[in-house]
């Protein structure tokens, strides 16, 4: 193993200088008013230190609780000592858009922490805010000794109530607490399970006119999908005298080569799926919208056998986001379990995820499970899984935190030690309270994706456009 560099370390940009308010009479108006300033999703937070204590590590729970995540205090939850802790504060800091941190009762903070909060302040830019109470000239020495020991020297002193509160600003609007309400999508019913050929038609047949434009819409989503993406990604064809390989398909179809792209297609349409019923209807409308273009897409008749994007899957909305980011501290578990809803696979192919597995902006999960299974063996296609919109600071974050672990590197496991015993497993699955599919129902054979196989087809194929009028309804 070797040490990471400091250039894979994301730094903030240069912090503004650190805003003193020095509070004479310890007004209350002015504690109230700095609570009343604060709103994490907004980047603003203040924090009052746990009393009767120098601990480093209350410093940092204190500023992980200011910023939502408290479960830390709820019994038997995982703990987290100093190092760990603030290298989760810096890491959320640097992901989740916090500029700004009120500080309460700084006379109160010792060299220690104080040095701490620099340290903060540099890594991630963040503007510091200090809250103290200086009733005597000497109270405020002693304090600027202390901070100028602590290297804070490029100081703002503000003095005087009303000069105070106009610094800290009015109050934040809006919702600051509790979650987002809940989730919400229309319920399919029970799809047929025809082929592509039929399936539009099928429905049409089976469903009132309400539940039929709720699934053509997510099948006209899907065959839009394919035509777009295909419109810059479709690869030639092999030449006709290339020996034909194992998926070769029917009628000297050649195979399609870029895998890793189709798969990486098929997750990203089924990622944010509210339910396999709308997966499926998404799935045939691609089917149909590669068939247009003379491509083959094949897919496992039983998806909920596979398992992967869109079956055992829950989508990343703003609930579950506000659950995972509120409910796991730790940066490195939020995106575990993150990475199980998203991608719906099992937690031994997770577990072979390398911090190279995420790609740049934490948008693609990349895992390379031939090359770490049989060493020495040309690696094949890599299973790829879309990282959705509101999961994306939580990997960041995760790769941020193990990239300041001493003595990593990116060959290493990103979930190393998050699914290695049932024991801390099970202990991961209650903090987070969230119904995780792939763990209730798992799968032993690969994912449906990544069973997916897509030929070049030789033979004119029949126009499917969803603007196709659907074949008569039935009437008794």
């Amino acid at each position: 193993m070797t040490v990471t560099s400091p250039a894979h370390l994301v730094t903030g940009p240069a912090p503004p200088p650190v805003t003193l308010l020095l509070d004479t009479h310890d007004d209350r108006t002015i504690h109230a008013a700095a609570y009343q300033r604060a709103h994490p999703h907004r980047g603003r937070i203040t924090t009052d230190p746990t009393p009767h204590t120098s601990s480093l590590a209350y410093l940092a729970l204190d500023l992980l609780r200011a910023m939502g995540r408290d479960s830390f205090s709820h019994p038997d939850a995982e703990r987290m000592s100093t190092d760990p802790a603030w290298r989760a504060v810096t890491c959320w800091t640097l992901n989740t858009g916090l500029a700004e941190a009120i500080v309460l009762r700084a006379h109160r903070l010792t060299h220690e922490r104080l040095k701490r909060l620099a340290t903060w302040r540099t890594e991630t830019g963040i503007h510091l805010i200090l809250i103290a109470h200086t009733p005597t000239p000497a109270d405020e020495q002693r304090l600027n000794e202390r901070l100028t020991a602590a290297n804070l020297t490029d100081l703002t002193a503000v003095r005087g109530t009303d000069t105070i509160l106009n610094t800290i600003g009015p109050a934040a609007t809006g919702r600051r607490h509790g979650p987002p309400p809940p989730d919400h999508a229309y319920p399919l019913p029970s799809l047929p399970r025809s082929g592509v050929a039929a399936f539009r038609a099928d429905c049409w047949r089976r469903q009132n006119d309400l539940d039929f434009a709720h699934a053509d819409g997510q099948y006209r989503a899907g065959y839009a999908a394919a035509r777009t993406w295909l419109a810059g990604h479709t690869p030639p064809p092999p030449p006709s005298d290339t020996p034909q390989a194992e998926n070769a398909g029917p009628d000297g179809a050649t195979p399609w080569r870029n895998m890793e792209g189709l798969r990486l297609f098929l997750a990203r349409l089924t990622v944010l799926s509210p339910s396999p019923q709308h997966t499926l209807a998404r799935i045939r409308g691609a089917q149909a919208g590669f068939l247009s273009q003379a491509l083959l897409l094949n897919v496992p008749d039983d998806l909920a056998k596979h398992g992967g994007p869109g079956i055992t899957t829950v989508p990343i909305t703003p609930r579950v986001a506000h659950i995972l980011t509120t409910q796991l501290p730790n940066p490195l578990r939020a995106a575990a379990v993150a990475a199980l809803l998203f991608t719906g696979t099992s937690q031994s192919l997770l577990s072979m995820t390398q911090l190279a597995s995420v790609g740049e902006h934490a948008t693609v999960l990349a895992i390379d499970r031939d090359s770490r299974i049989n060493v020495g063996v040309p690696p094949g296609p890599r299973h790829m899984y879309a990282i959705p919109h509101r999961a994306r600071p939580l990997l960041a974050a995760a790769l941020e935190f193990r990239r300041r672990t001493p003595r990593t590197a990116d060959h290493l496991g990103l979930f190393a030690n998050c699914f290695g015993t049932s024991e801390r497993f099970d202990h991961l699955i209650r903090d987070v309270s969230l119904h995780i599919p792939t763990v209730l129902h798992p799968h032993p054979t690969e994912d449906w994706h990544t069973a997916a196989r897509c030929w070049h087809l030789n033979t004119p194929v029949p126009a499917m456009a969803p603007t196709m009028p659907p074949a008569p309804r039935a009437h008794p």
